[in-house]
């Protein structure tokens, strides 16, 4: 459910001129299939690492995990569905696309991610904990840090400016990284009896959250702006 309400809302912001609903339904179910791909890397790069990956419970495991085991796997993966699908099609014609139809794979990957997440719960009790948690901070993350991507792609394709999806890649790992980072470390902080820091580690999503959001609200102003120009100037 907060899946598909994320979904309506960036389907809000480019109600001028929506995008296929068939063709966003697509995006978002290959969103959801990238799951595959990403545990098919993680896997992979897991066997070439063999020992030498960082010892279980330490803060290098944390950071290991976060940004190689999770972060850069899976934005290379949701944004890739975005490249395969649309990235050549008539109807990717506008700035404001590259953020809804980046926003709809990675919520397609939230979705599968969170049913994932939610059978490995041990109880009712965590599971309602995971639930609400994902709800609130995953589910939206996975849209904004792929929406970043789709951004500065479409600048790059249309402007001729920015980072392009380098850049884009590059900026969203880092951000779902240090989300991760905080999440993970929190073990290790505990096993270290640095209770109240393990704690105050639980503000950074949120932090990492806001941040991505305010970045993106921008992207989707700056996007609509230019391409309501160039619909005027079309229409001269």
């Amino acid at each position: 459910m907060p899946a598909l309400v994320a979904m309506w809302y960036f389907d809000r912001l480019d109600r001028a001129r929506p995008e296929p609903a068939g063709l966003r339904r697509k995006v978002a179910i290959f969103g959801g299939l990238s799951v595959i791909p990403v545990l098919i890397l993680v896997w992979i790069t897991n066997e070439a690492v063999g020992s030498s990956a960082p010892a279980p419970g330490t803060y290098a495991e944390a950071w290991y995990t976060a940004f190689v085991g999770a972060a850069a796997p899976e934005e290379l993966c949701k944004i890739g569905v975005v490249y395969w699908l649309v990235w050549r099609r008539p109807e990717f014609d506008e700035r404001m696309d590259g953020i809804v139809y980046a926003a709809r794979a990675g919520l397609g990957f939230a979705l599968v991610e969170n049913v994932l997440y939610l059978l490995g719960s041990v109880d009712i009790a965590s599971l309602v904990v995971t639930w609400v948690l994902r709800a609130l901070l995953a589910v939206p993350g996975h849209a904004l840090w792929t929406g970043m991507m789709g951004y500065m792609a479409a600048r790059r394709r249309f402007d001729g400016v920015g980072p392009g999806i380098i850049g884009g890649y590059v900026l969203a790992v880092f951000l779902h990284g240090i989300y991760d980072v905080a999440l993970f470390a929190t073990g290790p902080l505990q096993a270290d009896g640095k209770q109240d820091l393990a704690y105050a580690m639980l503000a950074v999503p949120v932090i990492v959250i806001v941040m991505s959001w305010v970045i993106v609200k921008r992207m989707a102003r700056t996007a609509l702006r230019l391409d309501d120009a160039d619909a005027v100037r079309a229409r001269r």
